[in-house]
């Protein structure tokens, strides 16, 4: 029976698998959002991308960046105010890498970091204010977080963009407290309202009753026209008023 040669062909196969490996561990393709930090026997040599990159097995080891702006939610974070008020407070977190080296080499996992850095933020800052600023000047607290954060953030090469504070949670006393507060604030106003409007109709009868005053004629007339007034209205009482000049000889007596 005749013998076959094996070794060529194992070998070729051999070579074929060190080709194939040695291609599908040097060729990386990044996307355009996309960096590749990369490390060359545990030295930083750049960051390259995006297109086509080519590394030596073994030697180089490369770290994929994602340059796109991350939404990050900061769950609900229990925050006492200046003015001792306990409520509950979420928001969200808008920021992307700058510097992928930076983030890389800097930091272990920026995205965790930037997660508790503004956990942590947020209930600092929050906690130096009453509530009465947290729910009016909810702008100026977000600009004041965002400035903040991206201070902290800036040598990992993070950038911060925007924070916005979503939602505050009060508790329910404290809710029914600011309705009674809202609800006696409209009563003054109406109170307020109701006394001005009295003391600008005070003035213009004041005034009504000195111009009357100069002219006898003026105030019969007067009296004639509340007469036709009520005689218009649906009323079975009649008051007639009585000139004071015809009894004033009588009083003067």
């Amino acid at each position: 029976m005749e013998n076959f040669d094996l070794s060529i062909p194992f070998s070729f196969s051999i070579i074929l698998l060190a080709v194939i490996w040695f291609f599908t561990q040097a060729i990386r393709i990044l996307k355009e959002y996309e960096r590749g930090v990369v490390f060359r026997l545990g030295r930083i040599i750049g960051a390259k991308g995006p297109g086509l990159i080519i590394l030596i097995p073994v030697i180089d080891r490369m770290v994929r960046v994602d340059l796109r702006t991350v939404t990050m939610d900061v769950p609900p974070q229990d925050i006492i105010t200046k003015d001792n008020v306990t409520m509950k407070v979420n928001a969200v977190v808008f920021f992307r890498v700058v510097e992928p080296i930076r983030s890389t080499i800097e930091v272990e996992d920026y995205l965790v970091a930037t997660s508790q850095l503004a956990q942590t933020t947020l209930r600092s800052v929050l906690g130096q204010v009453d509530l009465d600023t947290v729910l009016g000047e909810r702008e100026r607290l977000n600009k004041n977080l965002q400035e903040i954060l991206d201070a902290q953030t800036d040598p990992w090469g993070v950038k911060v963009s925007h924070v916005e504070i979503k939602g505050v949670d009060l508790p329910n006393e404290m809710q029914r407290a600011m309705a009674r507060q809202a609800e006696a604030e409209r009563e003054r106003r109406a109170k307020v309202i109701a006394a001005e409007a009295e003391m600008q109709a005070s003035q213009k009868i004041s005034e009504a009753a000195d111009v009357l005053s100069q002219n006898p004629v003026s105030l019969q007339l007067r009296y004639l026209q509340s007469m036709i007034e009520m005689s218009n209205n649906q009323t079975s009482t009649i008051i007639i008023p009585f000139p004071m000049e015809l009894i004033k000889p009588f009083l003067n007596k």
